[in-house]
């Protein structure tokens, strides 16, 4: 037996006017064939557990496609061609596997009628040219606006089961699992999804705690009825203004079209009926700053408009301002800025310099931080994290970055690479103890949590402007669904 693998992952944020070109791809990681079990196969995230589960059951892994980038803006018309005549071009090389194991994320959104869904797009395309009787097991982040076109290409679908995202490599392997009973004629999934008129807030979406963990408990108990073969809460991604924005619910059953429906149609009863309890809470910076000061330290605050796993620009300044206008703070911030890096790397470590931080990329996140500085270091800025941290990444590039500390006790770490602060190893490679500091500033909203909860007293979600800002209903939809609660009753 012969399994394909492919995988096309962007978390495209269509609020950030910047578009996503296939230099970005480029930049990050493009692989094909053979360069994919080399990238993968001992790795922490779904396409490594697909390698694990066909091997574990004597499949042969067909590798041929992956791409992937940092979330940004949407992809350019140009790019989606591309990417897809080398996915396609790869897929007319494999010849006739007996099954696939495709990785979407699920929020790609490309520019122009048909990349709109792009990952509907090229799964339906699949779909098309392996036939019907070709099984194909899709897994998906938990942050999808999942479509019908997704659904209706596929075999099963299985979504991450955690936010932040730890068990990557599990549902990787849970899928190949499944392909492999599914090829021996174990099984034959059957899968339905149903679709709430409901967008859950980014704040209310960590999976351990509610409102989102008595949902997931339902999901667990439902996947004891006979016949369940998996079940999945997709959470939305409210940064993607599509038809398709919004909370739906999976179920994957053996070969029983109305089970997989009544169990979807169940969890898709929990959210309607508390979906009171997904709106959101709203914390403004100087409250925030207050409750942080109040408690000890150190106390993490996440900066969520300016959250770089959800596309946004990584150099907003809003926390900074407040925390160095208060003074005598022991806090760190980490700003994306490449001009900054240079100045201060040409300047010297020990050297006295004003500096011009962050709020570069547009006017979405507050103004520059412009102060005098001492540069504390210089550093490569690559890392390796050891453990399993968001996105099962376990090598990290900032660029050249360099660490200045302002009179105010305020320290910046500026990058020459945005950076999704998923690992301590944003500070601990740059010689800075956690335990230094009373506030750690982090630019996300739940996928810092693994690393920065067990170093942390306390951790704060903050209501900051930005590309990614908390409250979706400041943003201008065109395209989707209405009504939609929380923008409509239902």
């Amino acid at each position: 037996m012969r399994v394909g693998i492919l995988s096309l992952v962007h978390e495209s944020n269509t609020f950030i006017g910047t578009p996503t070109t296939l230099d970005m791809f480029r930049s990050s990681r493009i692989l094909i064939g053979n360069e994919v079990a080399d990238g993968f196969e001992d790795g922490l995230n779904e396409v490594s557990g697909f390698f694990a589960g066909l091997a574990e059951s004597d499949i042969e892994a067909v590798p041929l496609f992956y791409a992937s980038t940092e979330p940004s803006g949407r992809i350019t018309k140009d790019t989606c061609d591309a990417l897809m005549q080398m996915m396609f071009e790869q897929i007319e090389r494999a010849g006739e596997p007996d099954g696939w194991l495709v990785a979407p994320h699920g929020a790609n959104v490309g520019e122009g009628e048909d990349y709109r869904d792009l990952d509907g797009y090229w799964l339906s395309r699949l779909r098309r040219i392996v036939g019907e009787g070709t099984p194909i097991i899709c897994t998906i982040d938990p942050h999808a606006n999942l479509s019908e076109r997704m659904i209706s290409a596929c075999d099963a679908t299985i979504a991450y089961r955690s936010n932040p995202h730890l068990d990557q490599r599990e549902v990787g392997l849970q899928a190949a699992r499944l392909m492999a009973r599914t090829l021996r004629g174990e099984i034959r999934p059957t899968q339905a999804a149903a679709f709430p008129p409901i967008a859950i807030n980014i704040e209310r979406q960590l999976t351990g705690s509610a409102p989102c963990r008595p949902m997931y408990e339902l999901a667990d108990r439902l996947l004891d009825q006979p016949g369940v073969l998996s079940n999945s809460i997709v959470l939305g991604f409210p940064y993607s203004d599509v038809a398709e924005m919004g909370a739906s619910m999976i179920a994957v059953t053996d070969g029983d079209t109305h089970l997989a429906e009544s169990v979807a149609g169940k969890l898709a009863d929990h959210l309607h009926a508390f979906r009171s309890d997904f709106r959101g809470e709203f914390i403004g910076i100087p409250e925030a700053v207050d409750m942080a000061l109040a408690a000890d330290g150190p106390v993490c605050l996440l900066d969520m408009g300016d959250n770089v796993g959800g596309g946004s620009a990584g150099d907003g300044t809003m926390l900074a301002h407040e925390l160095h206008t208060r003074g005598n703070i022991r806090a760190f911030v980490c700003l994306y800025d490449r001009e900054a890096v240079s100045s201060a790397v040409e300047a010297g470590v020990g050297t006295r310099l004003t500096l011009r931080m962050g709020g570069k990329t547009d006017a979405l996140h507050g103004p520059p931080l412009e102060v005098p500085v001492r540069v504390r270091g210089v550093y490569s800025g690559r890392f390796s994290e050891s453990e399993i941290r968001h996105g099962g990444r376990t090598a990290f590039d900032m660029g050249q970055t360099a660490v200045v500390d302002t009179d105010s006790g305020l320290t910046i770490s500026l990058t020459s690479r945005r950076v999704v602060p998923v690992s301590l190893g944003l500070m601990t490679s740059c010689q800075l103890r956690p335990d230094a500091f009373d506030v750690i500033v982090a630019k996300g909203v739940h996928a810092p949590v693994a690393a920065y909860a067990p170093v942390c007293t306390r951790l704060i979600r903050v209501d900051t402007p930005g590309a990614t800002a908390a409250d979706m209903r400041k943003f201008e939809f065109r395209h989707r669904r209405r009504p939609l609660y929380p923008f409509e009753e239902i």
